[in-house]
């Protein structure tokens, strides 16, 4: 089985969840909007919001799936949350979200899960769930958990950000990329649940200071 196709089988199982028993009525055959999805992980101007980190985002899912109260539909969420990127709009987590609505409805998700599956791409603006906002908690920690990688690849993620905004001036792109840091930093925890605090908030912590800290350098001129 390809990595696609292992994909697509979880995208399966996460709309099966998501959609239940129904009412006894068919329900649209759920591969086509895989293929949908998964066609737009694929785009040529990704280098980070690509299937790798799809993949990611899913597996710390289901690493923090105990956590969450309907892990399908944060599943869902993962596989919207970036569904829509170009790196120069600023709207993309928008265009994602009514994305998610109009699929979710037409593949046969309840309206309440479809509007929950939308809140959630729309939560990873900020990334600042509230306190009992259990699935907002994991699809927020799944999303930030490569900010706790080791140093070969969060050197790898930072780069593949500064390629995908290869269109931003180095100076504005420092500047930029140094306010998302800060915000980053100046959150209470960058990990909400227990288990995301425990196992990676100092090394993301240490990982943004670090990162901070060299866009912070003045960088000497050509000699």
């Amino acid at each position: 089985m390809t990595d696609t196709d292992a994909l697509r089988e979880r995208f399966v199982r996460a709309l099966d969840g998501a959609r239940g028993q129904g009412s006894g009525t068919a329900l649209p055959d759920a591969t086509p909007y895989a293929d949908n999805l998964l066609g737009r992980w694929q785009e040529d101007q990704r280098r980070y919001h690509t299937v790798a980190h799809l993949t990611a985002v899913l597996d710390r899912v289901d690493e923090l799936e105990a956590y969450a109260d309907d892990p399908d539909v944060v599943r869902l969420a993962a596989w919207f949350h970036d569904a829509v990127y170009l790196p120069d709009r600023s709207e993309n987590e928008e265009r994602s979200a009514r994305l998610a609505e109009r699929a979710l409805a037409e593949a046969g998700v309840p309206e309440a899960k479809a509007a929950e599956v939308a809140r959630l791409v729309r939560l990873t603006v900020t990334h600042d769930p509230a306190d009992d906002d259990r699935d907002g908690q994991v699809l927020c920690d799944a999303d930030l958990a490569i900010l706790a990688s080791p140093p070969s690849a969060y050197a790898a993620y930072t780069a593949a950000v500064r390629e995908e905004y290869h269109f931003v001036p180095n100076d504005a792109f420092r500047e930029g990329r140094a306010a998302v840091l800060r915000q980053l930093l100046g959150l209470l925890s960058l990990f909400r649940t227990s288990y995301g605090r425990e196992h990676w908030e100092a090394t993301a912590r240490y990982n943004l200071r670090g990162e901070l800290e060299m866009l912070s350098t003045p960088v000497p001129p050509p000699s």
